[in-house]
């Protein structure tokens, strides 16, 4: 279990390098988004290219990052059901769950991107948009995010395995977000009294 361990480590220096790296393409799409609307605005003039750049910008962001996000234990679960259950529940329902849903989705995924990019790519697959880019690249986004998915979900199920034998602590104890409120201790924030 140890070199499974040393593994899963690798897997989430990768995955958060890359993950906190990609954040910043937020930010250049918001500044391309920003430009070419201010070129439109200004000059009356557009171009495709800017408005597809965009798009690029942000699904690699989007699918760069989902790694990172189901490594940070981010992915979004409905907490009302997940947070009834005790944590050795939790840490059931998310390794069959990784097991039964997540890898055998992004395996299904990456079984049909690759040929989907390879063609992209071998026939210099252009944007039918005028003035548009090269399609590939955006294809190759998206393969090469459901593979950081897989390489995330193997670590995320090493780790699942590795709690529940009592081989390591859990460094994500889930406390649940949406706790009911007990009406006796809440206090009124405007005027900083307890409410009756």
């Amino acid at each position: 279990m140890t070199s499974l361990l040393g593994i899963s480590r690798l897997i989430d220096t990768i995955t958060e390098a890359i993950g906190k790296s990609v954040s910043w393409l937020i930010l250049i799409a918001v500044l391309v988004s920003a430009g070419n609307a201010v070129i439109r605005k200004t000059f009356n003039m557009s171009s495709n290219a800017w408005l597809e750049a965009q798009w690029y910008l942000f699904g690699g962001a989007f699918m760069l990052a989902a790694a990172y996000t189901l490594r940070q234990n981010e992915h979004i679960r409905i907490d009302v059901v997940y947070g009834a259950f005790s944590r050795r529940v939790q840490h059931w329902i998310d390794l069959l769950g990784h097991c039964l849903f997540l890898m055998p989705f992004v395996a299904l995924m990456i079984y049909y991107l690759v040929p989907y990019v390879l063609m992209s790519y071998r026939n210099g697959e252009v944007s039918s948009s005028a003035g548009g880019l090269i399609i590939w690249p955006a294809k190759g986004i998206l393969l090469a995010g459901f593979l950081l998915l897989a390489l995330q979900g193997v670590s995320e199920i090493i780790k699942k395995i590795a709690i529940m034998r009592g081989d390591m602590e859990d460094p994500t104890p889930y406390v649940p977000t949406h706790a009911p409120l007990d009406m006796d201790t809440v206090t009124d924030a405007t005027v900083g009294e307890k409410r009756t």
